[in-house]
């Protein structure tokens, strides 16, 4: 007689195994989420942050038609809110080190792309709207989710947590701030 082994195979004592592989947690999909956007809002942010630097500041609408449109000191701000915000999409929820911050920064952020895509309305650049219906999206559904679906207790910090943030802050002055603050000082728009 021949039989078919499944996905619940029994083991030889009998009791069912345990499948290994990846498995999808709503809690996973918060934190891919939290990780991608708030490395994203960081950099992007940081841009913006570099563009105190009058040269800069007067380049940048060659690449970027709207900051002719803002001023010096706004724009800055928002690469300031941005950054702020990106960080705290991460570290109070991976440290639970006042975790209520990661929602509040989602929504911070939602509100910031609302508010840009109102002003793109207003300016007749359709273009640039759906992106930020996408980066607001996701901020408003990060903020929901770690509110009400998967909150994060706070906690005492630990050493490893604490660690784990240095490395977060140490892999995004490498992969996003560095990488961003040489392009935008040596290459000529």
């Amino acid at each position: 007689m021949t039989q078919f082994l499944s996905a619940n195979a029994l083991s030889i004592n009998g009791r069912p195994t345990q499948r290994r592989g990846v498995r999808f947690t709503l809690n996973g999909a918060f934190w891919a989420l939290q990780t991608l956007f708030g490395f994203f809002f960081a950099g992007s942010g940081f841009g913006k942050v570099l563009l105190y630097d009058g040269a800069l500041y007067a380049a940048a609408p060659r690449a970027v038609a709207w900051y002719a449109a803002v001023s010096q000191p706004l724009i800055v701000f928002i690469g300031i809110c941005e950054v702020l915000g990106g960080i705290g999409l991460i570290l109070p929820a991976l440290t639970r080190v006042k975790p209520k911050l990661t929602p509040l920064a989602g929504a911070a952020l939602a509100l910031t792309m609302i508010l840009a895509a109102a002003f793109h309305l207003s300016r007749g650049e359709f273009a640039l709207v759906p992106a930020n219906i996408l980066l607001g999206g996701v901020s408003a559904v990060i903020a929901v989710g770690r509110w009400r679906r998967r909150p994060i207790a706070p906690a005492p910090i630990t050493t490893p947590r604490a660690l784990t943030a240095f490395a977060i802050i140490v892999a995004m002055a490498l992969l996003v701030f560095a990488p961003t603050w040489y392009t935008m000082t040596t290459v000529q728009f």
